[in-house]
């Protein structure tokens, strides 16, 4: 190759890693400090059981959790709705739901399933992977279901606080893509969307470059609509679970959670970041809805864990809600 042409490649390389590193993270335009690390530390499945209820109550009461979110169609809802009325400052979302993934435990669309047959299996209950929704669903229907969620979540006395995903399914399909950042600009609720530098995130769509050159399009197109955005997500929680070899006990759960969380905040870059967990209590019936008991009693005992706190503290992390985020959103042009 030219050597002329070869120095003009690296430097136009050059100056575009240059630029990325420079840009202007949401976590400051939103008014946090240069080069701060701003957590939320966000529990999912709010609603799916009672053990679920419970767990992500005492990982935010109690630990570092600060957030959550709702699935709307799951039968232990109105014990959460009884929990807000009584604390009116919870930071809760809606966790959007397409999917009933358990096999003895299962839900149908909150829109009923004469309204949205393409949600449904032969059960009446909403399909058990995001494959099958992908492959049956209507996007009319899609979107029906995903305006009776908010709708009814609203006619409960809920304020969501913002709109997420169960098992990503809003991810899987660029039309439900469009639907959920649609919806969330028409009912002026932030969406959680990947919008930023993306570097945790972009691990699991490395298969997928265009997707995550269009995610930072749409984190552009949600903060030009007033909403709030964040700059990277850790999704992956779900799946440390004890190696082989090492004994299932608390103290090793906790110790192996609280672990993982520490290595892969020292692995974030400034921004705004959030963790996605799954804190519960599991209870002896828990075992018959899900074999995933053990991977959400770590997040648990992780949230819980003065050694994550301490570590926290002594980095100067930020733990930040998506309450705070749409604050300080309406405080910037």
């Amino acid at each position: 190759m030219n050597k002329h042409l070869s120095y003009l490649i690296i430097l136009l390389f050059s100056s575009s890693v240059f630029m990325h590193a420079q840009e202007t993270t949401y976590a400051e335009k939103l008014g946090f400090k240069k080069g701060a690390k701003v957590i939320i530390f966000h529990v999912d499945d709010l609603g799916m059981s009672y053990s679920s209820n419970e767990g992500a109550l005492l990982a935010i009461n109690e630990g570092l959790a600060n957030s959550g979110s709702i699935m709307m169609p799951c039968p232990w809802v109105p014990g959460i709705v009884n929990y807000m009325k009584e604390h009116p400052g919870c930071d809760f979302g809606l966790h959007l739901t397409f999917t009933s993934e358990w096999d003895d435990y299962r839900w149908g669309p909150v829109a009923g399933v004469n309204c949205v047959p393409s949600l449904a299996d032969e059960q009446g209950k909403l399909w058990d992977n995001v494959g099958l929704v992908v492959k049956n669903a209507s996007v009319e229907d899609f979107e029906t279901e995903m305006r009776a969620q908010i709708d009814m979540a609203l006619k409960m006395g809920i304020k969501p606080t913002h709109l997420d995903s169960h098992m990503g399914t809003v991810f899987a399909k660029p039309e439900f893509i469009q639907t959920y950042v649609k919806l969330g600009i028409e009912y002026g609720i932030p969406v959680l969307f990947p919008g930023g530098h993306n570097t945790i995130i972009s691990r699991d769509f490395k298969d997928n470059p265009e997707f995550m050159e269009q995610a930072r399009e749409t984190g552009k197109q949600l903060w030009a609509a007033g909403l709030p955005v964040v700059d990277d997500v850790v999704s992956d929680t779900y799946d440390w679970r004890l190696p082989e070899g090492i004994e299932k006990t608390d103290k090793n759960l906790r110790e192996y959670k609280t672990s993982k969380f520490i290595e892969r905040i020292d692995e974030m870059k400034p921004g705004i970041t959030e963790v996605i967990l799954h804190c519960t209590e599991p209870s002896d019936i828990f075992k018959f809805i899900t074999t995933s008991g053990e991977t959400r009693k770590g997040d648990l005992l992780a949230m819980l864990d003065p050694k994550l706190k301490a570590y926290i503290e002594k980095e100067g992390i930020i733990l930040t809600t998506w309450k705070e985020l749409s604050e300080r959103r309406k405080k910037v042009q």
